[in-house]
């Protein structure tokens, strides 16, 4: 068992994510780094959807009951094991009675801790992730709490042993600045001309309002073509009739602060949506945070899928690399 002593600013249970019930209203939660929140799985020798905390901002203090293998990954929350620094992005041992705690984040916003046999929670929806939104999912649908108990579970692809790291190559940077790949579309033919320019051209401020949900951005207000509006639409500008929302689709509610829709977001509604994030570049938006800039960069769907292909390889590259150093061991 791992005993919660401190929760942190917000610890929840993570997976790959519930896949497949969007069209019911379902959002897949998850992981927001799901490229950080795999190497910790692939660290620890576990199956790619078994289930992690994901720590945002400020680190839990957690007490393990038990021996236990562990990685971290992600953003630069520096951990400690008893009070000592312990590195991230490697396989590290864990003994019974030991402490784990962290920092004050350095970089990035979110650190993934992965567990050998990772945590065991229910599958709800063919998922371990948190929604709490629904309070669904993870522990009781919520984030950790003081005193809660996480049991280990016991489902392991193959052993990795301590010591084994990730390159340094291959090991994400953060910086306080982020450029963000995004499609055109659905609805940017609802800006006008000028504000698409300008929307890509200005340096985007994270607001305070940055959660799982979504990010707002503060900048300048954009406007919108002058239409009347159609039946069953809003009577805003930036209203439509209705609309599916893609993970990482960016909404501009009356032209205000613009607003990327993230893992736990509603699946739809009444607001046009001028791009969406690309699949890659959602890692990068989950770990920046507020107060950083960030500047969109719009690119084709063809750019789009290389980026996809190129993250894929990424991460095959560590996986062999993970192996071979078990081999030489």
């Amino acid at each position: 068992m791992i005993k919660v002593k401190n929760p942190g600013l917000q610890t929840t249970i993570q997976d790959v994510g519930r896949i497949g019930y969007y069209e019911v209203g379902m959002p897949p939660s998850g992981a927001m780094d799901q490229f950080s929140y795999k190497v910790g799985n692939v660290l620890v020798g576990n199956d790619d959807r078994a289930a992690s905390l994901e720590i945002t901002y400020m680190g839990p203090v957690l007490e393990f009951e038990r021996d236990a293998v562990i990685a971290l990954t992600g953003g630069e929350i520096p951990p400690k094991i008893n009070g000592k620094p312990v590195p991230m992005w490697e396989t590290l041992s864990i003994k019974a009675g030991d402490t784990l705690s962290f920092d004050f984040v350095k970089g990035g916003a979110r650190v993934y801790l992965a567990v050998q046999g990772g945590i065991d929670v229910p599958v709800i929806m063919e998922s371990r992730a948190t929604y709490t939104l629904c309070g669904i999912g993870g522990l009781d649908g919520r984030a950790l709490q003081a005193g809660d108990e996480l049991k280990i579970g016991d489902d392991i692809r193959r052993e990795v042993k301590v010591g084994t790291r990730v390159p340094d190559e291959l090991i994400p940077t953060f910086s306080k600045r982020h450029e963000i790949r995004v499609v055109v579309g659905l609805c940017s033919y609802r800006l006008t001309e000028e504000s698409k320019e300008r929307f890509f051209s200005l340096d985007w401020t994270i607001t305070p309002e940055a959660n799982r949900v979504g990010y707002r951005f503060k900048g300048e207000r954009l406007d919108f073509v002058e239409r009347e509006q159609p039946f069953g639409a809003g009577s805003n500008p930036s209203n439509v009739v209705d609309l599916g929302y893609p993970i990482g689709s960016i909404q501009v509610p009356d032209g205000v602060e613009p607003i990327a829709l993230l893992n736990d977001a509603v699946t739809g509604g009444g607001y046009a949506t001028i791009a969406t994030i690309i699949s890659p570049d959602l890692n990068k938006m989950a770990q920046a945070k507020t107060n950083e800039k960030v500047r969109f960069i719009p690119v084709g769907i063809d750019e789009a899928l290389e980026a996809r292909k190129a993250e894929k390889d990424k991460m095959k590259q560590i996986r062999e690399q993970i192996i071979s150093q078990q081999q030489e061991a």
